[in-house]
């Protein structure tokens, strides 16, 4: 009657069990109102984060725009000095 006992490994058992245990607890903690707290916080600072690096790519696209600019405004004058000096 207890051999199927025998032959049940108690090891993978307990660590099924333990995983079970620490799930449904890991759960509760998830889903805890400080954890809520923490997600919201932790979100705020990424949208904090996402805004800062925004500000600098359009900085940059902005200091990109005018250095084009100012290249074609010099490409123009250099074009017209050596129209000048064909003729």
């Amino acid at each position: 009657m207890f051999d199927c006992l025998k032959k049940f490994n108690w090891k993978k058992g307990g660590l099924f069990a333990a995983g079970v245990a620490f799930g449904t607890a890991g759960i509760k903690i998830l889903t805890s109102e400080d954890a809520k707290k923490v997600y919201t916080h932790c979100t705020a600072a990424v949208l904090r984060a996402k805004k800062c690096v925004m500000d600098t790519v359009t900085k940059a696209q902005e200091n990109a725009e005018d250095i084009y600019e100012e290249a074609k405004i010099i490409n123009e004058e250099r074009e017209e000095e050596v129209v000048e000096d064909e003729i």
